[in-house]
């Protein structure tokens, strides 16, 4: 009777094993992918926001247009951005290898690139979000003085800046991550 009351136990506790949450690994893979998955789109918005960004303004001396290829700081803006969708990418799909394989594609120096690789792109990130809301605060203070005040084109590059800011901080919580996956060395 008891031998059978052992058993029973066993067979409880093996189910809940089996049946309990996902190990800690597999939670962290697949909360990169969606941090992934987020940086992406905040970036693909932000890419788009900051192409179609152009102002129209009339004035006495006839109509002054401005795009976003006219000021430097958003031109180093959307090279960010393009390098940081770039490596966003390719995380994603090895993101996507690493949930559905449960294996690195590249062992331990796979996790090493995910990790310096994270911390380069989120630098990359902020500080294109930086010269683009600088710039625009600049340039609007600016134009204001001289009576353009651009108002729209300003308003749509901030958004763009601030969805780069969003797409940075999906990117450096992801690091955060992959620093908790990299392997131990004693």
């Amino acid at each position: 009777m008891i031998e059978g009351k052992e058993n029973c136990t066993n067979l409880i506790n093996f189910r809940m094993d089996s049946n309990s949450a996902p190990s800690s690994s597999t939670v962290s893979r697949s909360v990169i992918l969606v941090l992934r998955v987020l940086t992406f789109v905040f970036l693909l918005i932000a890419l788009i926001l900051i192409s179609v960004t152009k102002g129209t303004e009339d004035t006495t001396n006839g109509s002054v247009e401005a795009k976003f290829s006219d000021i430097h700081a958003y031109r180093y803006m959307i090279s960010t951005i393009v390098i940081g969708f770039v490596y966003n990418l390719m995380q994603m799909v090895l993101s996507i290898f690493n949930v559905v394989s449960e294996k690195h594609v590249c062992g331990d120096f796979g996790y090493v690139f995910d990790f310096f690789g994270d911390k380069i792109i989120s630098y990359f990130l902020i500080s294109g979000s930086a010269a683009g809301y600088g710039a625009s605060e600049d340039l609007h203070r600016f134009f204001k003085a001289e009576d353009l005040p651009f108002n729209s084109f300003f308003a749509k590059a901030n958004a763009s800046a601030s969805l780069l800011l969003v797409g940075f901080l999906c990117n450096a919580i992801a690091s955060i991550f992959t620093s908790f996956a990299l392997p131990k060395k004693a």
